[in-house]
Order: structure tokens, then C-alpha cells, then sequence
């Protein structure tokens, strides 16, 4: 029996860790989910409410707290935070390279 246990370094992104098809743009969805959902939160509305509000039905609104993106397109989720008097900003820059990918090439 072995006590030795194994350790995958994270890339950074637990949606290409999990062999996710899209990583990138599930990643992206959590994100913005993740601030509708503090929104709603800060605000205390029921999901009723929230619905009212995001242009939803409300168990689409069940979905998106409980996380469920699958129904939910990256545009949707930016309409959602502008109903919510967010504005979103798209910062482009140059990608940082891997330093497993660094390593590999030196």
C-alpha cells in the first residue's frame, strides 16, 4: 500500500482541468454568473423578482444561481448584468504564456 499521493498542477482554469470541450468560455460564464448572482444577492430579490427584473422565467433564474450555464449563451449573461445596471468592459491583452508550456519549450 502506498501513501504517496499524486499532484496535477492546476492550469489555471478548472474547466480545461476537466476536460471541459469550450474551457475558455465556460470560465467566462462562471465569471459573469458568479456576478449576476452577488448582484441578486446585494439586492435581496426573490427569484420571482429577479426574474421580473433579467427578463427571465424564474427557473431559468433557479438555473443560473444554481450555476446550470448550459442554457445560457455568454450573450445572454451580458444582457443580464446590463438589466442589472452593469456595465461590461472587454479588455483584450497579450496572453501570458503557460509556464508548464515555457518549461517545455526551453
Amino acid at each position: 500500500m502506498s501513501d504517496e499521493i499524486s499532484v496535477t498542477a492546476s492550469s489555471g482554469n478548472v474547466f480545461a482541468d476537466l476536460g471541459f470541450d469550450h474551457p475558455e468560455e465556460e470560465q467566462l460564464k462562471a465569471q459573469l454568473v458568479r456576478e449576476i448572482r452577488d448582484i441578486l444577492a446585494s439586492r435581496r430579490l426573490t427569484q420571482m423578482k429577479a426574474a421580473d427584473v433579467l427578463g427571465l422565467k424564474q427557473p431559468d433564474v433557479s438555473a443560473l444561481i444554481s450555476g446550470r450555464t448550459d442554457k445560457f449563451s455568454i450573450e445572454r449573461l451580458l444582457r443580464c448584468l446590463r438589466r442589472l445596471d452593469r456595465e461590461v468592459s472587454i479588455v483584450i491583452t497579450e496572453k501570458i504564456p503557460d509556464s508548464r508550456t515555457a518549461m517545455a519549450e526551453a
